[in-house]
């Protein structure tokens, strides 16, 4: 057990959690919807801390972030545990693995070595990702400071529920995160998230006011979230709201979890999705899960030239110096393009 950040006591021995906006009421003994949050004696504890259900090494185009040092390395790290229920989760064995009473799985990773091991593997940040990062705040904060203190910098990977106060406190030790805005109606967020959608909205507004380097994914579900005037309006949030050099990565489903009886999404739909995205004036938008479509490379928004390609993971070629068009000079948006 590790004391956690953003709590408070409450009437009858209940501690109420201000990490995430369910902003949990727990009674002794009880866990919140996190499933790794716990009162324990009238305090709240924190059981995930330095215990790593995984830890690899990825390109940073794996998050997807494709405008914050593309072509690097980083070191992703997560613990069991996720706010979230989603039906479709790719992770689901490790997000929702806290459900189960019981001790909590993972290895031993305290933040120093975290750290060593992302130096040793020459990644230029730490990515805190595979389940929801705000669950395991207190094993990120720490981790972030050294990593900063080390010249590394720090990513989230996140659905995007974190409180304002929890997220302006790890703020300063954070460069860039991913957030994941999953549809445009709060009848979906309710019944394939088990959240709600104007939480979401209001969290992505914090991370631009913060100024932290956001990039926004939709998966695209066929039946669930895939009309026109939901990806319209996810469109338009972004490009009114964030503003218009924020990447949007639409990107295909495949049948897994609690939805194994819906198809694939179909490339057409994310070539649709990707034309709504561009029409409503965004720089960059790109098409996931579907490699070597052409919907992964990174085009000027002045000359319209391909600036850096990608296929899968991997970038082909770079044409920028100091986030500049070689083609015609015209400014790229993002964060050490031409540095990877």
């Amino acid at each position: 057990m590790h004391p956690a950040m953003f709590w408070e006591r409450a009437e009858g021995g209940k501690v109420r959690c201000g990490l995430c906006r369910f902003r949990c009421l727990i009674a002794e003994g009880q866990r919140g919807v996190c499933g790794v949050r716990e009162n324990h004696g009238g305090s709240l504890v924190t059981l995930v801390y330095g215990r790593s259900i995984a830890s690899h090494v990825d390109p940073i185009e794996k998050k997807p972030l494709f405008h914050y040092h593309p072509g690097s390395l980083s070191y992703s790290v997560a613990t069991v545990g996720c706010n979230f229920r989603c039906l479709h989760c790719q992770n689901y064995e490790i997000s929702q693995w806290s459900q189960v009473p019981g001790p909590i799985p993972g290895e031993d990773l305290p933040p120093a070595e975290i750290v060593r091991r992302a130096l040793a593997a020459g990644c230029r940040t730490i990515a805190y990702t595979y389940t929801e990062p705000t669950v395991f705040y207190e094993y990120a904060y720490d981790t972030a400071i050294l990593a900063r203190e080390a010249g590394l910098g720090n990513v989230f990977v996140t659905n995007g529920y974190t409180t304002p106060e929890a997220l302006g406190g790890i703020a300063p030790w954070l460069d860039a995160a991913n957030v994941d805005l999953k549809g445009f109606s709060e009848k979906f967020y309710r019944e394939v998230v088990g959240a709600t959608l104007a939480g979401v909205l209001d969290t992505l507004k914090v991370y631009k006011r913060l100024g932290i380097w956001v990039e926004v994914t939709t998966l695209v579900i066929p039946g669930h979230n895939d009309d026109v005037a939901e990806l319209k309006g996810i469109a338009g949030f972004i490009a009114n709201e964030l503003g218009a050099e924020t990447p949007w990565h639409v990107s295909a489903f495949h049948p897994t979890y609690k939805l194994l009886d819906l198809p694939a999404t179909p490339a057409a739909t994310l070539h649709r999705a990707r034309q709504i995205g561009l029409d409503a004036g965004l720089h960059y938008v790109y098409e996931g899960n579907i490699p070597g479509s052409g919907g992964e490379n990174t085009s000027c928004p002045r000359c319209k030239k391909t600036v850096i390609e990608r296929q899968g993971f991997r970038l082909k070629s770079r044409h920028l110096r100091q986030e500049l068009c070689l083609f015609c000079g015209g400014r790229v948006d993002g964060v050490g393009l031409s540095e990877g």
